[in-house]
């Protein structure tokens, strides 16, 4: 299954990274590589995870560490949608259409 990761949730991966490197700049890096190696391994079976209807149609998540992984998913493809730290509210974040 094919993995795309959207402009947003990139945006959010580098936010999320330059938030860590202001106290551990390692740190900063291996937390992203676990944050993009999460998203390759909901690949294995999108369909386990937890649908979010309340936030959009066919938009799913898992939880890692303090962080939410939004994602859609069709038989082809997984699309992440957004990396959000789970403290946020969510309300306005995903595009209804």
């Amino acid at each position: 299954m094919r993995l795309s990761i959207t402009p947003l949730a990139e945006q959010d991966l580098e936010e999320i990274g330059d938030f860590i490197a202001i106290d551990n700049p390692i740190r900063a890096a291996s937390f992203i590589g676990e944050l993009r190696e999460h998203c390759r391994r909901i690949c294995s079976n999108p369909s386990a995870y937890r649908r979010r209807q309340d936030i959009a149609n066919d938009v799913r998540c898992c939880v890692h560490g303090n962080y939410i992984i939004f994602f859609g998913a069709t038989p082809a493809e997984v699309t992440i949608l957004r990396i959000i730290h789970r403290a946020r509210d969510v309300s306005g974040q995903f595009d209804p259409g």
